[in-house]
């Protein structure tokens, strides 16, 4: 596999295998993840699986999913 970078083509990442939440909806439309053999995580919309996917180390998706669960963001899908 090619060198990963935020903006490839999602569809270039071959091999790895995509994981969404189970609490996405019915639609299929959510984020998923995928673990990089370099043990970096790509993140894509599963809306437009071929679109450009970003990168991050596990320290970055680790810091966001701290933030998650401690509710720092609630205020984005709070009606």
């Amino acid at each position: 596999m090619q060198q990963a970078y935020n903006g490839m083509a999602a569809a270039d990442l071959l091999g790895v295998t995509w994981q969404k939440s189970r609490h996405s909806n019915s639609q299929g439309t959510c984020v998923e993840f995928a673990k990089l053999p370099s043990g970096d995580i790509a993140v894509r919309n599963s809306r437009f699986p071929d679109s450009p996917a970003l990168v991050y180390t596990t320290a970055e998706v680790e810091a966001m999913l701290l933030g998650v669960k401690d509710g720092e963001f609630d205020h984005l899908i709070a009606d």
